[in-house]
């Protein structure tokens, strides 16, 4: 690796340009959103909420999974699961929350809905935040998934109802899936079929009154900052910079 000190430079200047956009970005993707931060920064979460993260490799971000305890490093991973988790605890410890991550690295809806009583209704969440799709459709092109589209569809309205018929009071915040082109693992054969799995989570989650997150409309909005692959290096996956702007775009939604 040639690493110098002009090289550091100039990438330190990237980085530092990347959280200054972050404002920018947000306010351009998230109108209806709140920017500027109030007193109680994110009054949708309330005193001694249990908060689940699920999903798959995004979420998953490496995590530990023999213990899989809240509110601790290991079980999270790097993610922008993990940046959400310790800026809540950070901020608002007299809230007393518990927080999990119960992603699963290549999960698709179905799989999912096969670990939901153990993964969720057993933990009690107040709040689930589901970020799920790209698999659904990727696999249909690397791995000989036979899903389509709308199996994703169903799948996932019915695991939101069940979630919410199961615990009546929960709150949902559901993340579109994205894809970022140009990057080693998305080419013009994901589009613009990818595009109806987006919308059929945006659907899904407005039929659930969940908050919805417009990755895909954010990430875009990024690249007008930094290349694709600033934000996530595959295409699918976030780089440092993708999880900490998803992280900023997930708790700008909740100030709501």
């Amino acid at each position: 690796m040639n690493f110098n000190r002009r090289n550091f430079i100039r990438n330190a200047a990237a980085g530092v340009a990347g959280v200054a956009a972050i404002p920018t970005i947000l306010a351009a993707t998230m109108p209806e959103a709140k920017v500027k931060l109030k007193k109680d920064n994110y009054p949708f979460i309330k005193k001694g909420d249990v908060i689940l993260f699920q999903g798959d490799s995004i979420t998953d971000a490496g995590r530990e999974k023999e213990k899989e305890l809240p509110n601790v490093h290991s079980s999270f991973g790097p993610g922008y699961a993990f940046l959400i988790a310790s800026q809540l605890l950070n901020e608002q410890p007299d809230k007393e929350l518990t927080i999990y991550n119960r992603g699963i690295s290549g999960h698709k809806v179905f799989q999912l809905a096969d670990r939901w009583q153990k993964d969720c209704l057993d933990l009690n969440p107040t709040v689930v935040s589901i970020l799920i799709g790209v698999n659904d459709f990727w696999h249909k092109l690397k791995h000989n998934y036979d899903g389509t589209l709308e199996k994703y569809e169903t799948d996932y309205r019915n695991l939101l109802r069940l979630t919410q018929r199961m615990l009546p009071n929960v709150r949902l915040v559901i993340g579109e899936p994205f894809a970022m082109a140009g990057c080693p693992a998305v080419d013009a054969s994901w589009f613009p079929e990818f595009d109806s799995y987006r919308a059929a989570a945006r659907k899904v989650a407005t039929e659930a009154g969940a908050i919805f997150i417009p990755y895909q409309s954010i990430l875009n909005e990024a690249a007008k900052y930094a290349p694709a692959k600033y934000w996530t290096a595959d295409g699918v996956h976030p780089s440092m910079a993708g999880c900490a702007l998803m992280a900023a775009a997930w708790l700008n939604a909740i100030k709501k």
